[in-house]
């Protein structure tokens, strides 16, 4: 069915014994799982490697903490196995940039409420109970030395294939930080660590955001990695939209600016490195709407 393995589907007979597969995707797309969605209706992931065993287990950690603190829907595990998960599909599309840009200004201003209010409630979960609950940090944390280090792989590795103009653009985006300029300072909060439109999920019925889906990067971190996403996914205009719902951007946003200026060097540094053409384009269609870091965020 779909080269699904039959591994899978017995898997899945086992768990649900009177289940009948009338509608099966299968999404390979992801690093760490393969995905089978069964009938629109069941969404079960299969960790690839062994090491996707311990990330499977950090992100039962977080999700039972999240849906107890935001109010949009999450992944409930149904059925949990060290390398194999169930849980009810949330119907809906990608909130692409074109998406929301279509809908009417009162929708897309509640929308982009929505979208805010969910980062401010994630956030702001009390680091006492992210701490009870074994939640430890997110694997998109980054330290100054971690970007420092980019910056010397990326002129290493991807300068040569570049053209002046792409250097010192480069060199402008990380200026800031090697100055010391930029304040990367933060207080570690709970972060998605990983929220491209794709994981964003949108009912065009209801016209409302339907889920957050794919806590696997999840834990602790710098909330900026967070909003740097949303600047690469809608633009600072759609971003700015979010402050009165979400106070701290004004403080972090200068953070998120840099970090989303790296995000494509980092996919390109992997494809070069790993000579995978996918990860290379893996940021095609992103929005590139972004001021400069130390531009006054307004409003």
């Amino acid at each position: 069915m779909n080269n699904i393995p039959s591994s899978y589907l017995d898997k899945i007979r086992a768990v649900y014994n009177n289940i009948s597969f009338d509608h099966l995707d299968f999404i390979q797309d992801g690093m760490v799982n393969d995905v089978v969605v069964v009938n629109h209706e069941l969404v079960c992931r299969f960790v690839k490697e062994d090491w996707g065993k311990e990330i499977l287990s950090h992100e039962a950690k977080v999700l039972e903490v999240v849906q107890r603190y935001i109010d949009l829907p999450v992944p409930r595990f149904e059925h949990l196995e060290t390398d194999f998960v169930t849980y009810r599909y949330l119907k809906g599309e990608p909130l692409s940039r074109n998406t929301l840009l279509k809908l009417s200004e009162t929708v897309q201003a509640r929308v982009i409420s929505q979208l805010a209010t969910y980062h401010q409630q994630l956030h702001s979960i009390p680091t006492q109970v992210l701490a009870e609950a074994g939640v430890s940090s997110s694997g998109a944390a980054r330290s100054r030395e971690d970007w420092l280090q980019l910056y010397t792989e990326v002129q290493e590795t991807l300068f040569p294939y570049l053209w002046l103009h792409q250097q010192t653009w480069i060199h402008q985006v990380f200026a800031p930080v090697v100055s010391g300029e930029l304040d990367l300072s933060y207080t570690p909060v709970l972060i998605h660590g990983d929220l491209p439109v794709y994981h964003i999920v949108f009912d065009p019925e209801s016209q409302n955001i339907s889920g957050i889906i794919d806590f696997g990067v999840a834990g602790l971190g710098d909330p900026a990695c967070d909003i740097a996403t949303q600047l690469g996914n809608y633009g600072e205009n759609i971003v700015r939209c979010m402050a009165s719902d979400y106070p701290m951007l004004r403080h972090l946003i200068d953070r998120a600016r840099f970090w989303v200026g790296t995000v494509e060097l980092q996919w390109a540094l992997m494809g070069v490195k790993f000579n995978d053409v996918s990860l290379l384009l893996a940021h095609i269609g992103c929005a590139r709407e972004v001021q400069p870091v130390g531009t006054v965020l307004g409003g």
